[in-house]
């Protein structure tokens, strides 16, 4: 047999290729959108792909189910329950596919989403034990999948919470303690609030130290596995629909067109957004009037999707030579409308100065003085639910960045602003959000929380003497 593990950090998502070494017959599941390093690999191998399976709809990115069936004629498949827009084989419960000696049998472990499915692996088809289970979005390394996404269409949370409830408890712990276990994604995703940084384990090791693995009734579990999950990013509904539709497929190496200034501006005027992915110091020296600021450095396409409209015409400010890096990053959560990228950009801010402005950042003890001033600026909090455990800012408000897009109005308009994240990534992020919409005085705060909880007590009183809790 034939295993591979593929895992993206940026997005903390798992793809297999499973194969017999034999027949050469070979099968990928849950893909990513850009599919050459499956294709490659089984060209080195010698393998024939001759199945695509996704373990569910996925809500997070964009699967490349399209593009392996178009680059190999290999069909594709999805639990019983799924309805797809282009032609799938519905895979029902226990049923088993034949590679060769090598077999993989199917098992329905709805709860994510309705169609979920896991998938064991057997390297010989007489064995007792599999080899590994491919449990796709319904048991993570540490916890499982959330049933909250609201991505299954007739089903609600409460009831999904329950399906997979049970899908847990009477169906992956029945399996034995030897089974390895091979989850879709790890730590970061939204998909799940408390992933480990382990990329497999085993049924036993869960059994052992998975909260939702412990012996525990329908209501217990439920309660805990809708109880502080992180926001949900604005592009999961649309990502969830189009991987059930028959859509363009992406072309890898794709390098957006160059656009010299007065044609970038033009088209900006037109209506498209200006997406700057450069450090958030570099984007505070200069960059474009109304320009979203998401480093490239980080979790940028589940950053970018929270905060650009799937439908909108993007133009690209990119450090030099990552142009393509940034069309597959988007393409990966399947946001291809980018019109072009600025060419040389520090040359054309210099070339357009009515067209650039900076950005204010402050450092904590500028906020602790801001704080105690006249005026004091409103402080917005952008960190997830769960961060605000490792303390606030007095009277701060707290909206999570997902959340800030659809939110606006809760932000003051008529005083300054100061936005901080845990670290500074996000805070640039939403600072920029608020000065395209319209806010006149927005800061964000260098090093994030983490800086402010650094300076001594009293730097870091609020006016009235308190110190954040």
């Amino acid at each position: 047999m034939f295993f591979a593990q593929y895992y993206l950090e940026c997005l903390s998502q798992a793809s297999y290729l499973i194969a017999d070494e034999t027949t050469g017959r070979a099968v990928v599941v849950d893909p990513r959108r850009d599919v050459a390093e499956y294709l490659a690999d089984a060209a080195e191998h010698g393998f024939r792909i001759e199945g695509v399976i996704n373990t569910h709809f996925h809500a997070d990115f964009l699967a490349g189910h399209l593009e392996l069936a178009e680059e190999t004629g290999a069909w594709i498949g999805y639990g019983r329950r799924a309805e797809t827009a282009y032609p799938a084989r519905k895979l029902a419960d226990g049923e088993r596919i034949c590679l060769g000696d090598v077999t993989l049998q199917i098992m329905e472990t709805p709860g994510h989403t309705r169609e979920s499915i896991s998938i064991l692996v057997f390297e010989h088809a007489t064995d007792d034990v599999p080899y590994g289970v491919l449990t796709g979005d319904a048991l993570f390394i540490g916890d499982v999948g959330r049933p909250d996404l609201l991505v299954s269409s007739g089903c609600t949370a409460d009831a999904l919470g329950r399906m997979l409830f049970h899908s847990i408890q009477d169906t992956l712990m029945s399996l034995p303690d030897e089974v390895r276990v091979f989850p879709a994604h790890g730590a970061g995703s939204a998909c799940g609030k408390n992933l480990s940084t382990e990329r497999q384990s085993t049924i036993g090791a869960q059994r052992a130290t998975n909260w939702a693995c412990r012996q525990m009734d329908e209501d217990e579990f439920l309660s805990v596995v809708t109880t502080g999950q992180p926001v949900t990013p604005g592009y999961f509904a649309h990502d969830a629909a189009l991987n059930r539709e028959r859509h363009p497929t992406f072309m890898a190496g794709t390098v957006p067109p160059r656009l010299e200034a007065g044609r970038f501006l033009g088209l900006r005027r037109g209506g498209a957004l200006v997406l700057d992915t450069r450090d958030p110091q570099e984007f505070a020296a200069a960059h474009l009037r109304g320009a979203l600021n998401v480093p490239l450095d980080g979790r940028f396409a589940e950053t970018a999707g929270t905060v650009v409209h799937p439908e909108q015409d993007i133009l690209v400010v990119a450090p030099p030579g990552r142009e393509e890096e940034v069309s597959l990053r988007l393409g990966r959560i399947g946001f291809d409308r980018i019109l072009g990228y600025l060419a040389e950009p520090e040359a054309a801010f210099l070339a357009m100065p009515a067209e650039v402005t900076r950005a204010s950042r402050v450092t904590a003890s500028e906020l602790a003085d801001a704080l105690r001033g006249e005026i004091p600026p409103a402080v917005l909090d952008v960190r997830n639910p769960g961060e605000l455990a490792a303390g606030r800012i007095e009277g701060s408000l707290h909206i999570p960045l997902a959340e800030l897009p659809r939110r606006l109005s809760s932000v003051p308009l008529n005083r300054p602003v100061v936005v901080h994240c845990a670290a500074g990534y996000r805070s640039s992020v939403a600072a920029s959000v608020l000065r395209h919409a319209g806010w006149p005085d927005v800061s964000d705060l260098v090093g994030g929380y983490t800086s402010w909880a650094a300076l001594e007590p009293a730097a870091a009183a609020d006016p009235t003497g308190a110190r954040p809790t």
